[in-house]
C-alpha cells in the first residue's frame, strides 16, 4: 500500500489556511488532517465543524478529521455533513460505544477511524479491527503540535499491523501522529505504518515537496 500523508493543519497558519492547503496540494499531499479539540479531553482548544466545513469548500483533499474531544459521539454528524471524509476518534473519550459510533460514520458512507494515546495497549483495539478503515496510533499525548515522538510507542504499531493480519485486514490504514520527520517516519513505516501525520516538520520546511517526499522515501 501507498504511504500517504496528511499534513496536520495545526501547524499551518490559520489566518491563511486556504492558501497553506493549497500549498500542501500543490506539493503533493491527497490528504489534509484536521485536529479537533475542545479543552476537555485534551487541554487545548482547536476547531470546530464550521471551519472544518469552511475548508471544504476551498478543497478537493480528503479531508482527515482527527477528533479528540470528548463524547465524539454526540458531533459525528455534524463533522460528516461539514464535509469529513475520515472521521478518527479515541477509544479513551467512549469506548462503550465504539462499535456503534463506527457503525454511525459508516452508514453515513464515510470512513471510520479509531485512535489510541501512548497509555493505551494496542490490545484494547484489537477486537474493533475487522470494523475500521483506520487505527491512528498517537506517539506523542494528544494536545499540542511540535512534541517529541516516543519511541516506545512503536512496537504498537506492530501490534496493529499483525492485528491486520490475523483477521485479514490487508487494507487497513495504520495512521501515526506525532513527532514525525524523515527520520521518525522511517521508524514508523519499516513496522507497518502507511498513512503519516506531520504538522510543524512540514509546514516549517523551506521546501514542501521535499520535505513530504522524505518521508515516503
Amino acid at each position: 500500500m501507498e504511504i500517504i500523508v496528511s499534513p496536520s493543519i495545526l501547524s499551518a497558519d490559520f489566518a491563511n489556511l486556504e492558501r497553506d492547503i493549497n500549498k500542501i496540494k500543490s506539493a503533493g499531499a491527497k490528504w489534509v488532517h484536521i485536529d479537533v479539540m475542545d479543552g476537555h479531553f485534551v487541554p487545548n482548544i482547536t476547531i470546530g465543524a464550521p471551519v472544518v466545513k469552511s475548508i471544504r469548500k476551498v478543497t478537493d483533499l480528503k479531508l482527515d478529521v482527527h477528533l479528540m474531544i470528548s463524547e465524539p459521539k454526540k458531533y459525528i454528524k455534524d463533522f460528516i455533513n461539514s464535509g469529513a471524509d475520515i472521521v478518527t476518534f479515541h477509544y479513551e473519550a467512549q469506548n462503550n460505544c465504539v462499535c456503534e459510533i463506527i457503525n454511525e460514520i459508516h452508514a453515513m458512507g464515510k470512513m471510520a477511524g479509531l485512535s489510541i494515546k501512548p497509555s493505551t495497549p494496542s490490545s484494547a483495539i484489537k477486537d474493533f479491527i475487522p470494523l475500521l478503515d483506520m487505527v491512528l496510533i498517537m506517539t506523542v499525548e494528544p494536545g499540542f503540535g511540535g512534541q517529541k515522538f516516543i519511541h516506545e510507542c512503536v512496537s504498537k504499531i506492530a501490534d496493529i499491523k499483525e492485528y491486520s493480519r490475523l483477521y485479514d485486514r490487508d487494507n487497513l490504514i495504520i495512521q501515526v501522529d506525532g513527532g514525525i520527520n524523515d527520520a521518525t517516519a522511517k521508524i514508523c513505516t519499516r513496522v507497518g505504518a502507511n498513512s503519516l501525520v506531520a504538522g510543524s516538520y512540514l509546514f516549517n520546511a523551506s521546501d514542501l515537496h521535499c520535505a513530504i517526499n522524505s518521508l515516503i522515501k
